[in-house]
């Protein structure tokens, strides 16, 4: 979004760090084939629309020996908690820029073609419905 855009770019300035700014939609990544290292993403499959064709793109950009480092929120193993997650989902999405409380980030991994190295996950402090997070490595597999 061109709101986070902004804010990166502020904050790379005030870091003094050397950043590339690449605008583009995550299904369709503007790089070669197998080029990239690691991709890191934070709180971004809860809002790409069509989360299986940017999953395909990392893949396809990712070195054979590269990570997909994530963190992400999502599905609750709490069942009470869970069923809130998916009542709120369509109203808690429209009013925060596609966000979806309810995504079953492993599951959309593996889905994805990512093999799970390493992870975590527990309840980060915030709106419970909201604050269930995942973190770890994932390597893709052709």
């Amino acid at each position: 979004s061109e709101e986070m855009l902004q804010k990166a770019r502020k904050r790379s300035r005030k870091y003094l760090l050397e950043v590339e700014f690449m605008e583009a939609k995550a299904e369709n990544i503007p790089l070669k084939d197998k080029s990239v290292d690691d991709i890191v993403i934070t709180y971004t499959l809860c809002t790409i629309p069509e989360v299986q064709p940017a999953l395909e793109e990392f893949r396809r950009v990712l070195r054979p020996d590269g990570r997909l480092l994530f963190c992400e929120h999502g599905l609750s193993p709490d069942p009470g908690v869970h069923k809130w997650q998916n009542r709120l989902n369509p109203v808690w999405k429209r009013l925060s820029g596609g966000c979806n409380l309810n995504r079953d980030i492993p599951a959309i991994l593996e889905k994805g073609g990512f093999s799970i190295e390493r992870l975590e996950s527990m309840y980060i402090p915030g709106f419970k419905p909201a604050c269930y997070n995942f973190w770890g490595v994932g390597r893709g597999h052709n």
